[in-house]
Formats: structure tokens, C-alpha cells, sequence
């Protein structure tokens, strides 16, 4: 993981490994440590895609020479360096002959290898985050050394059951802790019957696939998940209730906050996915004030429900809550 301060600012990075997702982490990271709690509307820039075409090498060494406005620095973001040709890395060197100080640029790795002789400048001018997970120990360690700054404090059992579970995977591993912080609220200890629903074990699903399918607004969708959710061992409606809670009150959270931006919205949620705070800042404004006020209220009698108010059963109170929900969310795209 990288340990980026605000002291260390380094004129070129270089974030490296197998998996495009732990890749991607590790990236986000790196630009939050850079911008530093400042405005990333001002300071960052992103170029590149999974195509080369997606690329216009002019134009980032242009971002890259560019002194920064009303911030201190510019962080400059090249996806998928294994795009660029030998004539652009070329250009890329050149610059990195003198850097802008106020810039920092970072490579991301993938679409290809990226030039040999860029790798090494980065190497002697700055710095290379190779996310590679490994082997044996060394995997070990890794796990154990991302578990430390988790949302959620997992305990020995449910540590060794979620290394066996993701095997070689690791790149799920950020996601999953963020749906264990959903469900059960941050800083929460973990068991490992906490654990077992969230592992997407034969017959059931991670927790997302059903507030994606609310959020779409497919009924059928949602309550064919809601049932594999039900079905998983050592599944509880009260784990299922908490997913719901979490999901609805990012958005009532972030509605009317006069947040616009998904990292903005990540600080307000306490979350370290902007991913995440993006989907629900885009949801709450499809719901608008009236419809989370309404989820929010159909949450509140379901909880009831479950707890013994009316002779429902948990599963049919909850598919009765997640029809309204969907259908509340059809109603306002509608």
C-alpha cells in the first residue's frame, strides 16, 4: 500500500500488477494521498483508456506543464500506460527531464507493458507501487496488512475463512470489507457467521447485486436475489434489514447536503470507495427528497414487521418491503 504524504510528493509514479483491479485501488489511493484533502475538481486530471486511441499525448504533457490554479499542485493520470507507443514515451521522457515541481503524474499499468526506459526513469526520478499480492507468505502478509486498515476488524477465524475464500482473487477483497461496513457499520468486529453471507457461496450473492437491482428498479430481479441472500448459510432478515438501512441512508445522507462530487460525497458517507458514494449520490437524486423519505419510511415498518408487529414471516416481510422499494423506484424514473 502506499504511504504517500504530503512531504513525499514525488514527480512520477508508477502503480504496477497483475490484477487491473488491485491496480486501479491502489491508483485511487495514491491520487486521494496527493490531493491531500484539497478540491480533486482542480487538481486532477485523467487521460487514457483500454484504447491508444483514448490517448492524446500532447495533451497530457500539456496538463503535466500546466502550473496549478488556486491549489498547490496538479495530479496528472495516465490509465492504462501499457498503450503508449515508443514516439510517446519518448515524449514522456523528455518531460520527466525537467518535471514541473507543482505536478505530479501517475502511470497506471495495464493495456500492455509500459517502455522499458519509462519504467526505469520512474524508478530513479520517483516512485513504483507494484501491487503484486505474491505467494505463500508473502500473501499472507499482504492480506493481513490491508485487514489493518479495513472498515471492519475481522477476527482469526473469519480472517483465515475469507483467505481461503478468495483464494487468488485478492482484487474483491476492498469491496467485500465494504459491504461487511454497510451491513454491520464501521469499525464493527466481524465473526466468522458475520462473515459467511457476504462470501457469495454457492446459492447465495454479495450483498450489492440486490440494492443494484432496487436501484434499477427490477422487482423480479431483486426479490430472485433476495431469496439466494435468504438461502446462503447462517443468512439472518436482520443482516439482509441492515444492508437495506445502509444503502438507503447514504443517500438521505447526501440529499440536499449540496455535495456534486463522488469524492466529496465518499467524505460525507465515511466510505473509502467513491465509487460507492457515487451511486448513491446519483440515486438520491433520482428518488429526490419525497422517495427517500418514503424508502426511508417503508424501511421503518419492515423493521417492525421482522421484530414481531404483525404474524409475517421474515422473508415474506421482506419481499413485501423490497416490491415497494423497486416500485418506488420506478415510480420516480416514471
Amino acid at each position: 500500500m502506499s504511504s504517500t504524504t504530503a512531504t513525499e510528493i514525488r514527480a512520477v509514479y508508477l502503480v504496477k500488477g497483475d490484477d487491473a483491479s488491485l491496480v486501479a485501488q491502489e491508483a485511487h489511493r495514491l491520487v486521494a494521498s496527493l490531493v491531500d484533502g484539497g478540491d480533486p475538481t482542480l487538481m486532477v486530471e485523467e487521460f487514457g483508456g483500454p484504447s491508444a486511441d483514448d490517448l492524446d499525448i500532447g495533451a497530457l504533457i500539456d496538463a503535466c506543464t500546466t502550473p496549478p490554479f488556486l491549489v498547490e499542485r496538479r495530479v496528472v493520470v495516465l490509465r492504462d500506460a501499457g498503450q503508449l507507443s515508443a514516439a510517446d514515451g519518448k515524449r514522456l521522457l523528455t518531460y520527466l527531464d525537467d518535471p514541473l515541481p507543482t505536478t505530479a503524474l501517475v502511470l497506471m499499468g495495464g493495456g500492455g507493458a509500459v517502455p522499458t526506459a519509462l519504467t526505469k526513469r520512474v524508478g530513479a526520478l520517483g516512485e513504483v507501487v507494484d501491487t503484486a499480492v505474491g505467494r505463500g507468505r508473502a500473501r499472507t502478509q499482504w492480506l493481513e496488512t490491508h485487514l489493518k486498515d479495513a472498515p471492519v476488524r475481522l477476527d482469526r477465524p473469519a480472517t483465515a475463512r475469507l483467505a481461503e475464500h478468495l483464494g487468488e482473487d485478492m482484487g474483491r477483497l476492498s469491496g467485500l470489507l465494504e459491504s461487511l461496513a454497510s451491513a454491520y457499520g464501521e469499525g464493527a468486529a466481524v465473526s466468522l457467521g458475520d462473515l459467511e453471507p457476504f462470501l457469495g457461496s454457492a446459492g447465495s450473492v454479495l450483498p450489492w447485486d440486490l440494492t443494484d437491482a432496487l436501484d434499477a428498479g427490477d422487482t423480479a430481479k431483486a426479490i430472485g436475489v433476495l431469496h439466494r441472500m435468504l438461502s446462503a448459510p447462517g443468512s439472518h432478515p436482520l443482516v439482509v434489514m441492515s444492508v437495506l438501512h445502509r444503502h438507503f441512508r447514504a443517500m438521505l445522507r447526501l440529499d440536499g447536503s449540496g455535495i456534486t462530487s463522488p469524492e466529496e460525497g465518499a467524505v460525507a458517507l465515511g466510505v473509502q470507495s467513491s465509487f460507492m458514494a457515487k451511486k448513491a449520490l446519483a440515486q438520491s437524486r433520482r428518488l429526490g427528497t419525497a422517495g427517500i423519505a418514503r424508502a426511508v419510511q417503508l424501511l421503518a415498518d419492515a423493521d417492525l414487521d421482522l421484530r414481531g408487529a404483525t404474524a409475517l414471516s421474515g422473508e415474506l416481510a421482506l419481499e413485501v418491503l423490497v416490491a415497494r422499494l423497486s416500485k418506488l423506484v420506478r415510480r420516480s424514473r416514471g
